[in-house]
């Protein structure tokens, strides 16, 4: 997906963000939990608001339901992969860790290689792209005047 395609979705999607009575089209209610959590661990809430404020679970969920079955399949595929590893290692699906498991076991997926890492790397992307294509996520990067008023030439012998 390119920006182009990104801002038409969000553009389409306005009701995703005021909509109380949102339900997943694509997620069950335990694998959006963990697309929530996954989100805010990977752009959390500082001084700014995270993806879980951006909404960035309810973008992707309709992203996945309404694109390419390939991209749904192996994000689903590695929905079910970090709960499996969270399992193995802790007993519980991975909403249920502690904030410190849950990042160690991020951290390893971002070190190793193989599916955890795949998934990982796919769920960085959608989240930082969906992030940033929200109002949240704008105000973000324009925070302190970075984005200027305009890309034109400031040299006097340039200016029309």
């Amino acid at each position: 997906m390119n920006r182009r395609e990104l801002l038409i979705l969000t553009a389409a999607a306005p009701g995703l963000a005021q909509n109380n009575s949102w339900k997943p089209k694509l997620f069950d209610a335990h694998q959006n939990e963990t697309v929530v959590a996954l989100t805010e661990l990977i752009i959390p809430a500082t001084d700014t608001p995270g993806a879980k404020a951006a909404l960035v679970n309810r973008y992707i969920d309709l992203l996945l339901n309404d694109g390419p079955a390939g991209d749904r399949d192996r994000f689903m595929e590695g929905l079910a992969f970090l709960d499996g590893h969270a399992i193995r290692k802790h007993q519980q699906p991975f909403v249920r860790c502690t904030a410190a498991q849950q990042t160690a076991i991020l951290e390893e997926f971002d070190k190793g290689s193989g599916s955890g890492n795949r998934f990982f790397r796919q769920a960085k992307q959608l989240t930082s792209r969906i992030y940033y294509a929200t109002q949240i996520g704008y105000a973000e990067l324009n925070k302190g005047g970075r984005v200027p008023s305009t890309y034109g030439c400031a040299h006097p012998e340039h200016k029309a």
